[in-house]
């Protein structure tokens, strides 16, 4: 049965100060309801910070997606984006399910392939890629996204040493994206056609991909139907195989409620953070549901009314999607134990939670950004009558080491001792931008498996 966005457990709007509750898949509700103690013992045993990954949601979320393209009357393949998460279990689930991944190193390609995932259904992404990996890619029969003209005669260069043909995406900028360092400007989107021709005996062009920040469904759309519009004018020109339209990844993931959300939205100022923390920017976390956008992307109009799905349909073009956080949605959580209490609300109105483990742990930092998902106080006790309002710091010794810059308010006082859990982290969160900053070892991820509920979940060591 697939999950639905609806089923998720939605928070109740004032129920005390700073709350921004997130949303909790089922799974995840019963482990931290019937399973406390389980969590605790591998905090423990494992170390803090400790992540937590549920490769049962990650293949829901891959039916769901599935579903919405089959129900926008679209043809389309799914790639893992792999860079979204290390953990090796969401790489032998694609494997299972049958859908690829996406790469963009020889070490993430090695890994698809210990995982099971064969080379035709892995994608090889990035600017100007080593030989090492051009070489690797030809070897599998990856399909590599080239992004200039000497990218591509390179690897003609490597099919033709070692006698194969490789098949190639043309990664090529939009039309309002003449200053990206990412794709062929049309001119040389037009050189590179007319070298795939030349070329034919050792690449084989498959069609097209793009880059595109946001997520904005009708930029994505009409980047899609410039995309269409290249292969046809591939075969006119001699390529009778560009069939493929890449839209990259960029499908938004649902945090929170979006009532909540914008609520947040409308009360949110500097005070409400640590040394009053300013940020220009968050993630949309209370926006569209990757579903959501999948429908609003193949339904969207082009050419002046026909839709994107019903024109790929028309014209024989299959999509290609990369999708990594979209994927990753509800598959983690990451633990931590609290070290230390600075309990400053005498004077400041508000306790420093210090964890063991850093902000690098949870990568929002990287985008000059604050996670924003309350994170919950896991140890048991009984509630105050007054919030415990805190903000949560890293152990190092950097002053700008907060994992949580915002003064989260918690039901009761926070303790040495006490474990914290932040929800939905699998997403970029865990390990896009951990660090081995005072020799500390890199976090652990821990996955878990409920099965019925019948029995107990099982878990064991990614990766082992």
């Amino acid at each position: 049965m697939l999950i639905s966005q609806q089923v998720l457990e939605r928070p109740v709007a004032g129920v005390r100060p700073f709350a921004l509750t997130a949303l909790r898949h089922p799974k995840v509700s019963t482990l931290l309801a019937d399973h406390r103690v389980l969590l605790a013992d591998l905090l423990d045993g494992l170390g803090s910070p400790l992540h937590v990954v549920l490769p049962e949601v990650f293949e829901e979320n891959v039916a769901r997606l599935r579903q919405a393209f089959a129900e926008s009357g679209a043809t389309a393949d799914i790639l893992f984006a792999k860079k979204a998460n290390k953990a090796g279990c969401y790489v032998r689930s694609a494997a299972a399910l049958g859908i690829g991944v996406d790469v963009a190193s020889a070490p993430e390609l090695v890994k698809a392939l210990a995982g099971g995932v064969p080379g035709h259904r892995i994608g090889i992404s990035g600017p100007e890629k080593d030989d090492a990996l051009l070489a690797l890619a030809v070897q599998h029969g990856c399909l590599v996204a080239v992004a200039s003209v000497s990218e591509l005669r390179r690897l003609a260069a490597t099919a033709r040493t070692a006698g194969r043909q490789a098949s190639v995406l043309l990664r090529a900028r939009t039309a309002g994206q003449s200053g990206s360092r990412f794709g062929l400007s049309p001119a040389e989107r037009t050189a590179a056609v007319g070298l795939c021709g030349e070329l034919a005996d050792h690449v084989r062009l498959r069609g097209f991909s793009f880059h595109l920040g946001g997520y904005s469904a009708a930029e994505r759309a009409a980047a899609a139907n410039e995309m269409i519009e290249h292969c046809l004018d591939a075969r006119r020109r001699g390529c009778p195989t560009a069939e493929l339209v890449d839209i990259g990844g960029g499908l938004p993931v649902r945090y929170v409620d979006p009532r909540l959300w914008s609520e947040f939205l409308a009360q949110n100022e500097p005070a409400h953070y640590h040394a009053d923390k300013h940020f220009k920017d968050f993630y949309p976390y209370g926006g569209q549901t990757a579903v959501e956008a999948v429908r609003a992307i193949m339904a969207h109009p082009v050419d002046g009314a026909e839709s994107l799905s019903a024109k790929a349909a028309r014209t024989g073009i299959r999509f290609l999607v990369e999708p990594g956080r979209a994927l990753l949605d509800q598959t983690g959580f990451t633990l931590f134990r609290v070290q230390q209490v600075d309990d400053r609300r005498a004077t400041d109105g508000y306790a420093i939670l210090t964890v063991a483990g850093s902000s690098f742990c949870l990568s929002e930092q990287w985008f000059n950004s604050d996670y924003l998902p309350d994170p919950l106080l896991l140890s048991p006790g009984p509630a105050a009558d007054e919030v415990f309002p805190a903000c949560v710091a890293g152990s190092t010794c950097l002053e700008s080491d907060l994992v949580t810059w915002r003064k989260i308010g918690f039901p009761r006082p926070v303790r040495r001792g006490d474990h914290l859990v932040y929800l939905n982290t699998a997403g970029y969160q865990m390990d896009s931008n951990e660090s081995p900053f005072h020799d500390a070892a890199l976090p652990l991820k821990a996955a878990l498996w409920l099965g019925d509920g019948d029995g107990p979940p099982r878990w064991r060591l990614d990766g082992i």
